[in-house]
């Protein structure tokens, strides 16, 4: 919870602007008492809203999520990468789901303690317990050597997800790459707003914890619902598109010591593999390109190089532009703003909040001074949110423009979440694992003449 200073700043400023998800106490304040308890309307019969905030658990419970989230990261890595189980990643996801999910009712999580970590590095007032920085960065470290294994059947948004997907279908590639760009977006707001105290925008506007609570907004359950419906067919839309955890956890995975591989052996090219992702995360090989083709893709590469700062510098300007109007929402500088009408006289009267604020007695020169702080600190994380907004869409084009050579098929490692569905799709794992191959099986698998791929066989 937030440290204030000011006669507006108790009670109040606790309940109602902290954020609801991950207000995590220190066992100090686990242990004290409210001071200033709200007041009762007798005549009016008001009734103050109910909090949407969790009640803060004991300490030991909260190390004792820490460990049961090693421990779960432990093994889905093991399964994944050395037992290469889908069986066993599906049972330690109905585990995860149970625990993390309906259990601990969401929170804290990994997906939103990214905000909380944000928050204490922009502001030192701001005390970020050791259990929520240890939810934010296991899934990382873990991602650095072994991928994403968090998201594989730990995290109870993928686990739920991944149960409900029973009719995968394929998305158009363009359609996918355009979609992943939103989880870039959203992660460089949410930052942007978690630092500048705006907010909890992935705790605010996440669409399953109101489901693992069985309560919460019409809009963010049906929001939750529809993209479960949405999951029976298109394989972990809110992973794929939006979770923004998973952008950072891509970064991650895409330097890991140790990684997925489709086949447990040698890749025979037999192409059966190629639509088994539901996430679309398998690169198929390449053929070597054309001269011609090449020179043309040098000079793509070259002029979105070049392009890479312009977008950078002009994230950084529209960043800088926007954090100054978000400021202004921001009630310190709203304050500042209205009391500073009213000292010119540009407007008669007072708010509620002008008038608590000079019943204080504090300076307004003091106001006016910790407003301004509040704007340049707003206007400071927009550009760094502007600029890396302009950073992702560069990269996206560069991206776009380089040609790379596989000589196998290949699981993305910064898209690929482990999940394991490719592993019996492979005739060299159903050797390892002692199953008969199907007739046919193992043998090449063509195109259909339009080029697509033809109709894949069943998997044992």
């Amino acid at each position: 919870m937030r440290n204030r200073t000011g006669v507006l700043a108790g009670w109040r400023a606790g309940y109602r602007n902290s954020p609801p998800r991950h207000s995590s106490i220190t066992p100090v304040l686990l242990l004290a008492a409210q001071r200033f308890p709200p007041p009762e309307f007798t005549e009016t019969g008001h009734q103050l809203p109910a909090l949407t905030g969790l009640p803060p658990r004991a300490p030991w419970l909260e190390y004792l999520d820490v460990g049961v989230l090693v421990v779960a990261l432990a093994f889905a890595a093991w399964l994944a990468l050395r037992q290469r189980s889908r069986r066993g990643l599906v049972w330690l996801g109905i585990g995860s789901l149970l625990y993390f999910g309906f259990w601990k009712k969401g929170c804290v999580c990994a997906i939103g303690s990214i905000q909380n970590v944000a928050l204490g590095l922009a502001d030192p007032t701001f005390a970020v317990p050791v259990t929520v920085i240890a939810f934010a960065l296991l899934p990382l470290v873990a991602a650095l050597l072994f991928g994403r294994v968090f998201c594989s059947s730990v995290c109870p948004h993928g686990a739920l997800q991944d149960l409900v997907l029973l009719k995968p279908v394929n998305v158009p590639v363009w359609l996918d790459h355009g979609l992943r760009m939103i989880a870039y977006v959203y992660l460089g707001l949410a930052l942007v707003f978690a630092a500048t105290g705006a907010g909890f925008i992935i705790c605010q506007y996440d669409p399953f914890v109101p489901l693992f609570r069985f309560s919460g907004s019409t809009v963010m359950v049906t929001t939750g619902l529809a993209l479960l419906a949405l999951g029976v067919f298109v394989g972990r839309p809110y992973c794929r598109w939006l979770c923004p955890y998973g952008v950072l956890l891509g970064l991650a995975s895409s330097v890991s010591k140790w990684r997925v591989r489709i086949t447990p052996d040698t890749c025979t090219q037999c192409r059966l593999c190629e639509q088994s992702c539901p996430v679309g995360a398998i690169n198929p090989s390449t053929v070597p390109a054309p001269a011609r083709s090449v020179a043309a893709d040098k000079r793509r590469l070259a002029v979105m190089i070049l392009l890479l700062p312009v977008l950078v510098a002009l994230g950084v300007w529209l960043g800088g532009w926007s954090g100054a109007s978000l400021a202004r929402k921001h009630r310190t500088v709203s304050l500042a703003e209205r009391i500073h009408l009213e000292e010119t006289g540009r407007v008669t009267g007072t708010t509620d909040a002008s008038a608590a604020f000079r019943a204080t007695g504090e300076p307004v020169e003091d106001l006016y001074a910790n407003a301004q702080k509040v704007a340049a600190r707003h206007v400071l994380a927009g550009r760094w949110g502007g600029g890396w907004i302009g950073l992702v869409i560069g990269m996206k084009l560069i991206s776009l423009a380089v040609r790379r050579q596989r000589k196998d098929y290949e699981a993305d490692q910064f898209r690929c979440v482990a999940c394991a569905r490719c592993y019996r799709y492979c005739p060299e794992e159903l050797k390892r694992l002692g199953l008969p191959v199907p007739e046919g099986y193992a043998s090449a698998w063509p195109s259909a003449p339009d080029g697509r791929a033809a109709a894949r066989p069943s998997v044992p």
